[in-house]
């Protein structure tokens, strides 16, 4: 038996659990008439879920108010997949991000509205693994509720998903694909070139960049190339000032220094490039 702490409606409360503190449990009827410090039995809830912090909780009860019990169903069956195919325990936020994400995400496809992703080839070389268990779970969602969901919203699940692994916010994840997506443009302006998005090289540089990123805001950059610099500074004046540029955009965006050993790197990716 566990102690009810507080009633989020007549299918939805939060209860103390031995094992893991407050957590949230779900059943038809689950809530209904009880009241805090009463007992309810664990194992008439068909979910139950941890959802620690207050504000989380906060959050998840004005959820509720707009999204039906079997979505919230629906949703906790998608993180258990997820949970399941990585072998973790997921930030409890993505109870709250990803549901609220595909509730609307559902809403405007059956209105008829279209769903863009300008960043999906670039979510899907950044994050590959996210990427194929996103494209289960719309797979998943589609099959349940009989909707055609367009496989734009593949790389926006993605991202939710690789939120809640590494426990950055989305907007951190965001803006690091956003910046991607200029530094690649960029590119394409300075080269003047259309850049083939299934090129080897075109792979490996996203890779690189993403790669990049992550190790300067961990503060974990730490090569030195000087040797090479002048070198490809002579052999590729172009692709080399271009790596400066590309350089330049990242320190501001990032508000952080990008070590002088980069510009050797992305010189090299570029001279594979531009060869197309």
């Amino acid at each position: 038996m566990l102690t009810v702490k507080k009633v989020l409606n007549n299918n939805v409360l939060i209860a103390d659990h031995p094992e893991y503190a407050e957590v949230v449990l779900i059943g038809k009827g689950l809530g209904f008439g009880k009241k805090p410090g009463e007992q309810v039995a664990g194992e008439i809830a068909e979910k139950f879920f941890v959802l620690k912090e207050a504000k989380e909780q906060e959050q998840y009860k004005q959820l509720l108010d707009y999204v039906d019990e079997s979505f919230i169903g629906l949703m906790n069956d998608i993180v258990e997949i997820v949970e399941e195919r990585f072998k973790v325990r997921l930030h409890e936020h993505i109870h709250i991000a990803l549901t609220d994400h595909l509730f609307y995400a559902i809403k405007r496809v059956k209105q008829g509205l279209d769903i863009k992703n300008p960043f999906l080839p670039e979510t899907e070389l950044a994050y590959p693994k996210e990427f194929t268990v996103a494209a289960e779970i719309i797979e998943y969602i589609s099959n349940e509720l009989n909707i055609a969901i367009p496989e734009g919203e593949i790389g926006f699940v993605a991202l939710h998903i690789h939120s809640a692994l590494t426990r950055r916010s989305l907007q951190e994840v965001n803006r690091h694909t956003r910046l991607i997506s200029e530094l690649v443009q960029v590119i394409e302006d300075s080269l003047q070139l259309k850049i083939d998005r299934k090129d080897v090289n075109y792979l490996r540089l996203i890779r690189h960049l993403h790669h990049v990123i992550e190790r300067i805001n961990n503060g974990q950059y730490m090569d030195n190339q000087d040797s090479l610099k002048k070198v490809l500074q002579s052999e590729y004046p172009v692709c080399y000032n271009l790596s400066w540029k590309l350089i330049k955009i990242m320190q501001q965006a990032l508000k952080k220094a990008v070590p002088d050993a980069e510009a050797v790197y992305l010189t090299l990716h570029l001279q594979r490039l531009s060869k197309q």
